[in-house]
């Protein structure tokens, strides 16, 4: 990920574009941000301890990425956020859903300029089958947008200074919707099997496989942030 595309996602933290929108709004969304500056407000303390260095947020990093079934994948899409995660497991989760929502706009911006081209070849007999994965495939991906968003909306107004029960229950929403945002990206590679001659099927395949990763891995460092809190 660039520094421009990380600028980009910080500095438009509060867009909040329409799932239902249609290509236009892909196009829009795609400049959704890592929302990473809203913290849980610190208690007052007299003696601040020091920062953490770059090392320490690098090694926290790569600690936590080492809990996930694709570690090489999540240290390289968060890696240029070292430093505002502060070693902060909450913080780290936030970053990692965002990254995924921003990879799984830009999927569904594409997604829906083939889908509509598809459609178009249809009327004249050509790749009907194949215009029907894609669509459903969309539909499957604006699915999965709703749930991280749900996800976004839900780490933001996470109340750390409650009781563990309420913690965990405000988690336990966090998971259920990774959970079926990973579900409906499954769901959307298993259909291409009966498409047969699409030359785009391996890059959509491909493209929907990293995103299913990067699912993957922030469903395991909510997971983790779930489990500090526990012990």
């Amino acid at each position: 990920m660039s520094q421009k595309r990380n600028t980009h996602i910080t500095e438009e933290i509060m867009k909040k574009p329409s799932l239902h929108q249609p290509i236009l709004f892909f196009f829009l969304a795609t400049l959704l941000p890592l929302i990473l500056t809203v913290h849980s407000q610190p208690s007052p303390s007299p003696s601040p301890s020091p920062s953490p260095s770059p090392s320490d947020d690098s090694d926290f990093i790569q600690r936590s990425c080492n809990t996930t079934l694709y570690p090489d994948v999540c240290v390289s899409s968060l890696s240029n956020f070292s430093t505002y995660v502060h070693n902060d497991p909450a913080l780290l989760a936030r970053a990692a859903i965002s990254v995924t929502l921003s990879n799984a706009l830009e999927l569904g911006k594409y997604l829906s300029n083939v889908s509509t081209l598809l459609e178009i070849h249809e009327d004249g007999g050509h790749h009907p089958t194949a215009a029907a994965v894609f669509h459903d495939c969309f539909e499957n991906l604006k699915d999965a947008v709703d749930e991280m968003r749900d996800s976004m909306k839900q780490m933001r107004d996470l109340v750390t200074t409650g009781s563990l029960e309420s913690f965990r229950f405000q988690m336990s929403n966090v998971q259920t919707w990774l959970s079926a945002a990973l579900t409906n990206e499954e769901t959307c590679t298993d259909e291409f099997k009966d498409v047969q001659d699409e030359p785009r099927k391996d890059e959509v395949c491909a493209r929907v496989d990293g995103v299913k990763k990067l699912t993957s891995n922030a469903l395991a460092l909510v997971n983790r942030c779930v489990d500090n809190a526990i012990h």
